[in-house]
């Protein structure tokens, strides 16, 4: 395994997954009764980033859709999703029932392992070898795993402004690969 892909891999998912930027959602999950079990919503989203790596376009082509049409799809997603982040806007709106646990549903689909997650693992496949991407997804299914284990903590230390820039820094660099995606499949 090449450490420098290992290192691109998991920046590239690390920007994606944006688990910094969701912590505000997640933080007012909790505080809105959601209960979230960090070990279930870690391991749900992994399953399903391991499922689309190796079965995605398997997947995809059961229902007849490319590949690159996808991921060209997924760029769009991944588009307006920077452009939530730095403009504050929203597009998506994300439904849970009160009480409930969240989880599965919204928290590891499709906050974690969303469709801009999902295209730019079948986009990362095209640069690099299954055992980078691997350990990248690894990587960052840790760091998920502690910060959702910090939730709490993180919320008292962590100043709104703090969480509004590094939510605005990710938003950009989401933009930015939604863009090298839309130019990569054109």
């Amino acid at each position: 395994m090449n450490p420098t892909a290992i290192l691109s891999v998991s920046l590239i998912l690390f920007s994606v997954i944006d688990i910094i930027g969701s912590l505000p959602v997640i933080i007012n999950m909790k505080r809105e009764g959601v209960d979230i079990k960090p070990g279930l919503a870690t391991g749900s989203a992994g399953l399903i980033m391991l499922t689309f790596l190796f079965f995605g376009a398997a997947i995809l082509g059961l229902f007849g859709i490319e590949v690159s049409s996808f991921a060209l799809a997924g760029s769009l997603v991944i588009f307006f999703i920077g452009l939530e982040m730095i403009l504050g806007i929203r597009f998506f709106r994300d439904h849970h029932d009160d009480g409930g646990s969240g989880s599965i549903v919204p928290l590891a689909f499709p906050l974690l392992a969303g469709a801009g997650t999902l295209t730019t693992i079948i986009s990362l496949k095209a640069e690099y070898d299954t055992n980078s991407i691997i350990a990248g997804i690894v990587i960052n299914l840790a760091f998920v795993y502690l910060i959702l284990r910090s939730t709490d903590w993180l919320s008292r230390k962590m100043s709104p402004q703090v969480a509004s820039t590094l939510r605005k820094v990710f938003g950009i660099v989401l933009i930015a690969i939604a863009i090298q995606m839309v130019k990569e499949h054109l």
